[in-house]
């Protein structure tokens, strides 16, 4: 039986195919990626213990998803939180099972995103000769288009120049030199939205969404789901051999929301909520960026994943330039980021990401990634941002031999 604070491992995990699925809604994606994750931890709905269920735009519910992979009267968290839904729900989980309520539990995040386009996030409307305050925040007016840009394409784009002019060396080459990697390393995945490498000149020269990110440097909005299934330490002991080797440990879970900033009631600040967030992550594992063999970053656009090459320590203060220059990112550098692609080609669709994000980390861990495999990788942290702001971010270690 449990013990409050008792380890916590993952047991079982799946990500479906990301792109179109045009003959499956959302609880069809979530149930495959469910049953999938159960079958990969070698258990089933039966001895799952709780179910945390995280959907942001398809308005569904984890007890629907009961309906179709088992109703056996287990407690549900409905979880919504931006782009950090899926690793809030695994962290749910997490917890339920360190306050002692569970021996198991199963996590899911869903989104059917395919032809969305870019997702907006603005409120602007059109222009009047006078301003009324109305609404809840009164005297508070929406600010896109008034001062800077609410859009997440716009204000990515202006957090990307903000650290080139802080810190120098920026320019549009090097950011799509970021996507060509992020492009490449998706030809490996069987699993991403888009497998084929684009080079430096197709993704210069493709659309322009906002300066500096053409549409190949943003965030493939698309279907997909992912599954994790997670056990206590104690009863893992319990299982077979096969399913101990197998299980990957969670040394730290963190979700954490933005400090209250003058500045940030301009512009989003997704700096100090990730800097906090890893700083308490490697203190809980008893880690830190040295440690680790492979990143797997939120990168919604490649001038994301540059600030967060700083924002994750995994460069000095401001080096983040110099740290891709390096190579250190590319999946045969000293610090592999994004092997599966990220955002920009595994696909990004938005509940499901925080957990694919873990799948990836955990196939490396467990030496199952085929092609892109990292090498006797043992340690692995994934990171994801939801404007609004929360960051999570978790750090999985490979099972001792």
């Amino acid at each position: 039986m449990t013990t409050v604070g008792d380890d916590v491992w993952i047991l079982g995990i799946h990500m479906t195919r990301f792109g179109k699925h045009p003959d499956k809604d959302v609880l069809d994606l979530a149930a495959e990626a469910a049953l999938a994750a159960l079958a990969d931890g070698g258990v089933t709905m039966r001895q799952m213990d709780v179910l945390a269920y995280g959907n942001v735009l398809g308005r569904t519910i984890g007890q629907q998803l009961l309906k179709q992979i088992g109703q056996t009267g287990i407690p549900v968290f409905n979880v919504s939180n931006a782009c950090s839904t899926g690793a809030t729900a695994l962290r749910q989980a997490i917890m339920a099972i360190k306050a002692g309520e569970a021996d198991y539990g199963l996590a899911v995040g869903v989104e059917k995103l395919a032809g969305a386009g870019l997702l907006a996030g603005g409120s602007r409307s059109g222009d009047a000769p006078t301003w009324t305050p109305e609404g809840r925040f009164g005297a508070v007016a929406p600010l896109d288009g008034r001062v800077g840009t609410e859009t997440m394409p716009g204000v990515f784009a202006q957090i990307g120049m903000e650290y080139g002019y802080a810190h120098g060396g920026t320019s549009f080459e090097l950011f799509a030199r970021i996507s060509e990697k992020n492009h490449r390393h998706s030809t490996l995945n069987p699993l991403a939205a888009y497998s084929k490498p684009m080079t430096l000149e197709e993704i210069m020269g493709d659309v322009m969404i906002a300066y500096p990110n053409t549409r190949p440097m943003c965030s493939a909005n698309c279907d997909g789901a992912a599954a994790a299934v997670v056990v206590s330490g104690a009863t893992l002991k319990t299982l077979s051999l096969q399913q101990q080797r197998r299980a990957v440990k969670v040394s730290a879970s963190v979700l954490l929301t933005d400090p209250w900033q003058e500045s940030c009631q301009a512009l989003p600040d997704i700096h100090t909520v990730t800097r906090n967030a890893v700083g308490r992550a490697y203190e809980a594992a008893g880690l830190g960026p040295d440690d680790l063999d492979l990143v797997e970053l939120h990168d919604c656009f490649a001038t994301a994943e540059l600030v967060h090459y700083d924002n994750l320590q995994l460069c000095q203060p401001g080096g983040a330039v110099d740290f891709f220059n390096s190579g250190a990112p590319w999946r045969d550098g000293r610090m592999p980021v994004n092997v599966s692609g990220g955002l920009e080609s595994k696909g990004h669709p938005v509940a499901a990401t925080g957990i694919a994000n873990i799948w990836e980390i955990c196939h490396h861990l467990r030496a199952e990634a085929g092609q892109r495999q990292i090498p006797g990788a043992r340690v692995g942290l994934a990171h994801v941002i939801g404007l609004g702001s929360s960051c999570a971010v978790h750090i999985l270690e490979r099972a001792a031999a």
